[in-house]
């Protein structure tokens, strides 16, 4: 099955909770929430208000991903403040194992995000472990980029390793996903895509999610 969850960076936020409404209706299945603390990325964005306030008005799963330094500081307090699914940057982790399981013991989902250059292998021991791992198709920290080609080969070669060790692991991608090439990234093995401006921009929302499944 195919998930959409769209990117709040592209959204309005003087209307939070109108956009948020919007994409309910519209379909979608998560709200993707992007942490960024100035340092891992260069830009700062949102935090555990936010998440706390989107908790109380929305009942679609709260897909946050941690573009911070040193996540595990700060694991807990988004877990309290109602993050569905967390998801960590792999270079950010130090004692990556640890983390996951922490993630896990608060009940939470847990994701590993890897940037453009990060290899695949840098998570084949902890796979057995995730719910989900994000293939960064931008270089995170900025929404509006263009999707780097070579992460098609990239979800390709994830998917062939989940298969190969039985996992049923969600592969998310996050980044220039548009209309004009989801057909390729589905078609390479992910089932989770992010989206930010073709959804939170678009004339009509409910078609944009729809066209992101269907096409």
């Amino acid at each position: 099955m195919i998930k959409i969850s769209p990117s709040l960076l592209a959204c309005n936020f003087a209307r939070l909770e109108e956009e948020i409404r919007k994409i309910e209706e519209g379909g979608a299945h998560y709200v993707h929430i992007d942490v960024m603390d100035g340092h891992f990325v260069p830009n700062i964005s949102i935090g555990i208000p936010v998440v706390e306030a989107l908790r109380k008005v929305t009942s679609l799963t709260l897909d946050v991903h941690l573009m911070i330094t040193d996540p595990d500081r700060y694991i807990e307090e988004f877990a309290k403040a109602g993050a569905d699914i967390i998801c960590v940057q792999q270079e950010a982790c130090i004692h990556l194992d640890r983390t996951i399981r922490h993630i896990k013991e608060l009940g939470k989902k847990a994701a590993v995000a890897l940037n453009p250059s990060t290899n695949i292998h840098a998570l084949e021991y902890v796979l057995p472990m995730l719910d989900m791992v994000l293939i960064m198709s931008v270089n995170p920290g900025f929404g509006g980029q263009a999707y780097i080609p070579y992460s098609t080969d990239k979800i390709r070669a994830l998917r062939k390793m989940t298969d190969s060790m039985g996992l049923k692991i969600d592969i998310q991608v996050d980044g220039g996903v548009t209309v004009d090439n989801c057909h390729e990234i589905k078609a390479a093995g992910a089932n989770v895509l992010v989206a930010g401006s073709a959804i939170f921009k678009a004339k009509d929302v409910k078609k944009a999610i729809l066209q992101l499944i269907e096409y």
